[in-house]
């Protein structure tokens, strides 16, 4: 490949590439990047001919159309585009008319440079629509492009010359200089071959020396890191009031609402959960917080942690590490009694149900960390509870007054048939009950003014909410304190990533019934099974996915959101690995000083004497052959041009030690004639004709010239 079409391809592949990023971005659309590729593989074949653009008119088109990008912002504008993409999408369309233009025209160096700087712009504007791990692929294939692009350009700047059909006007045909031009030709064409790995070593040096900028500088300023779009905006479940089927209409969705990485003490799959918000105030249709609990309180960081509670037991701790997505809600999600939290937040909010609050984030990501007590007190002393519960209760035994009274009739008698005389039995046995007689579905069967009413005795069938909230309401006719929490199963757990993907259809309610006497809130879920087992992806694609997954989880972890938190984790991390390394090191040298202390007199004297020996070969090979021969150790048999050069070297060492050396005007051939010694000039002719001629030694020339030297220095 010539230097000229390596130019051009590379020129069309930075410009592909960077079209390429605009497109993943989401600033262009797919079918417009079909034709503008389309334009570029016309103007490909026409380079050179005469179908392509003059600069003047191309110059023409170029002015005409910028009244176009006016026209096409009034047009997006028209049609409801984005407020935030409206400037956006007229910009990349625009950008994309010009580099068709200056594709299909003559092109000169300042329309090459044009062009590189279009292609630097759309890459800029990607940048700004998407940060994803796709861009930082596109990212590097384009600088891999534009290495090697810039490269080509200043080598065919440089190497432009006179014409051959010119220099025939100047020299003979015969001329060497014709000679040279074809040369230069083929020397072109050799670096042309050598500039992608040119371009690649480039950019990995690049990469090398801004990798500790990049791990040193953090890039988030706070925990708000923009994700260039609008949030789940239809999030609803988790407000200060919700009506009964809110969450079912969430569960409809598959948008992802979170990541989460669990450390620690893992809970069984079953019963891990991610509490969003607890309601206690039930209004006959739905619930809402009581104004106690719409109480806040706020918490400020300690040395980078907000500290919510204690625990006995710091070694069964479950830390989580949530990834969590733009929502329009202000709750922030963990798994139950929650104790501490870490994130780059100025502070957080309480309520009097333990709800952590920041606040509505639709455009931004928040990282942060969880440390929670998911440990519950064991079955039987839960049953041993009979402490009485005190006032500041009260209002989770709360009722309306038209709640239909065959609710509390259903639970008596469940309660009954179940022969349950404690608190702990009687929640179960409803629990056991609406797992049992219900059915699960997403779909809205119950209504009416009293859709609680409707699910229990006619319908039958519901989601999670109508399960949690019958479950609640007749334990409040029994005069058990409870409430109902809406939050998040697990999701599905990717193991390429080592974390939970946590999207809207894993929303769900449950239970949580108070006990006096160990003062903690127990959580109970009598939603079915069907309606608690999520469904987990299979086969090729869903593999991919979770690596890709995966790969977007670490890139915003490591790179969007690596802030000075991270930056901690990883110096603590390297700190702790070149601490075990000195410890190996230590333990390694400890062992060799007992070894050593443990070996009796009779080995260390054979040690010393062997190593005595060692020393006297060495000595002699080096007052035999020198300090080069001497000290060298061959690996492998030398090749014919580097033994004839030992060979004649050890003839130059055994003449000067007789006082002979060769003139400088002298070749070695010359020398060696002149002396008149026959194994010299049988030497030098073998040494000519391997250095020189590129003949190979035969083993019997090798044994000639040996037995040659070994006379020579014998004498």
């Amino acid at each position: 490949m010539s230097l000229t079409t390596y130019f051009r391809a590379s020129s069309y592949a930075m410009i592909a590439v960077a079209m390429m990023a605009l497109v993943f971005a989401g600033g262009l659309p797919p079918a417009l990047a079909l034709a503008f590729a389309a334009v570029a593989v016309a103007a490909w074949k026409l380079e050179d001919s005469k179908w392509q653009l003059s600069e003047k008119v191309g110059l023409v088109i170029v002015l005409l159309s910028i009244p176009l990008f006016f026209l096409d912002w009034q047009y997006q504008q028209a049609v409801g585009e984005a407020p935030g993409k409206l400037g956006v999408t007229a910009l990349a369309h625009l950008i994309i008319f010009l580099s068709a233009i200056k594709l299909l025209q003559v092109k000169s160096d300042r329309d090459w440079v044009f062009l590189y700087l279009i292609t630097f712009f759309e890459v800029l504007l990607a940048a700004g629509l998407s940060f994803s791990p796709v861009f930082l692929g596109t990212l590097s294939l384009y600088l891999l492009c534009a290495l090697s692009t810039v490269i080509a350009f200043e080598i065919q700047k440089a190497n432009r010359q006179v014409k051959v059909a010119e220099t025939r006007l100047l020299v003979s045909p015969d001329s060497t200089v014709f000679k040279r031009l074809a040369e230069n030709r083929a020397k072109r064409n050799v670096e042309a071959s050598r500039l992608p790995f040119v371009a690649l070593s480039l950019l990995m040096l690049i990469f090398v020396l801004a990798l500790p900028l990049f791990l040193i500088a953090p890039r988030a300023g706070s925990a708000a890191i923009s994700r260039g779009g609008a949030g789940l905006t239809n999030f609803v479940g988790f407000s200060e009031s919700v009506s009964l089927g809110e969450v079912g209409t969430l569960k409809q969705s598959n948008e992802v609402v979170m990541r989460v990485r669990v450390e620690g003490a893992i809970p069984e799959r079953r019963e891990l959960k991610w509490r969003g918000v607890a309601l206690d105030e039930f209004t006959g249709r739905g619930w809402r917080k009581s104004p106690e609990a719409r109480h806040l309180r706020q918490e400020f960081p300690e040395r980078g942690f907000f500290r919510l509670g204690t625990t006995a037991e710091p070694r069964e701790l479950t830390t989580q590490i949530v990834f969590l997505e733009p929502i329009s809600s202000a709750v922030l999600f963990a798994a139950p009694r929650l104790l501490a939290m870490q994130g780059d937040f100025p502070f957080i909010r309480i309520d009097a149900e333990g709800s952590i609050q920041l606040r509505p984030h639709d455009v931004d990501r928040f990282i942060y960390k969880a440390v929670s007590d998911t440990r519950e007190p064991d079955p039987e002393t839960l049953r041993r509870d009979s402490q009485s519960y005190s006032s500041d209760y009260d209002r989770y035994r709360t009722l309306p007054r038209s709640l239909d009274p065959r609710i509390e009739a259903y639970a008596s008698a469940i309660v009954v048939n179940a022969k349950a005389r404690n608190r702990y039995d009687r929640a179960k046995a409803i629990e056991t009950q609406l797992r049992s007689d219900y059915g699960y579905t997403l779909e809205m069967k119950a209504a009416g003014p009293d859709p609680l009413a409707d699910f229990l005795f006619n319908v039958g069938e519901g989601h999670c909410e109508y399960f949690s909230t019958a479950m609640a309401v007749m334990l409040r006719t029994l005069g058990i304190p409870s409430r109902v929490v809406n939050g998040f199963l697990p999701g599905e757990y990717n193991e390429a990533a080592g974390a939970y993907t946590v999207r809207q259809s894993d929303a769900h309610s449950w239970v949580e019934v108070y006990f006096p006497e160990t003062d903690s809130w127990i959580t109970f879920d009598p939603t079915p099974a069907a309606g608690r087992v999520e469904p987990q992806s299979t086969g090729f694609t869903a593999k991919l996915g979770k690596y890709a997954e995966a790969l977007e989880l670490m890139w915003f972890q490591y790179v969007v959101g690596y802030d000075k938190q991270e930056q901690r984790a990883l110096a603590t991390s390297l700190n702790n690995q070149f601490f075990d390394l000195r410890r190996a090191v230590s333990q390694l040298m400890s062992s060799l000083e007992k070894s050593i202390s443990k070996m009796s007199s009779k080995g260390a004297f054979v040690i010393i004497g062997l190593s005595i020996i060692a020393l006297t070969v060495i000595v002699i090979r080096v007052l035999r052959h020198g300090w080069r021969r001497g000290l060298a150790i061959r690996r492998r048999a030398p090749g014919p041009e580097r033994t004839a050069i030992e060979f004649y070297q050890r003839l130059t060492d055994s003449l000067a030690k007789r006082g002979i050396a060769r003139p400088e005007h002298q070749t070695p051939l010359e020398f060696a004639a002149g002396l008149g010694l026959i194994e010299a000039l049988t030497i030098t002719r073998c040494y000519n004709q391997v250095r020189f001629g590129g003949k190979k030694l035969s083993a019997g020339e090798l044994r000639e010239i040996s037995q040659a030297l070994q006379a020579l220095e014998s004498e």
